[in-house]
């Protein structure tokens, strides 16, 4: 009886280095696995802060031309608007003088007429 446990008792044994050794074995896989996933993790996290930079980048590339174009347009309405002042004035002053020549005209006919 006392042999018949001993010998249980070791096939026991056995069997429970054999759990163990599986349960490290395991345990070092999945290790090896976290560490893979965080590696990979790390490189999906740093992918992805290199494509943000880059496309901030690309925007305020694109910001500055856009606010490059927008001064240049406000410029050009601003010189528009001075040549259409320049244009009033000029169109005031001619029909100052064509209502002084039709009136210098008038008196000539009338004049003419006596």
């Amino acid at each position: 009886q006392l042999h018949l446990t001993m010998s249980e008792k070791n096939e026991l044994t056995k069997s429970l280095e054999v759990v163990q050794k599986e349960l490290e074995e395991k345990e070092s896989e999945m290790k090896r696995e976290i560490s893979e996933y965080k590696g990979r993790l790390l490189q999906a996290e740093k992918d992805h802060q290199d494509a943000l930079t880059e496309a901030n980048r690309k925007n305020e590339v694109e910001i500055e031309a856009c606010q490059d174009k927008v001064n240049s347009l406000e410029h050009f309405i601003s010189s528009q608007k001075l040549e259409i002042e320049h244009l009033k004035s000029s169109k005031e002053e001619l029909n100052n003088s064509l209502k002084e020549v039709n009136q210098t005209l008038g008196e000539l006919l009338k004049i003419k007429v006596r």
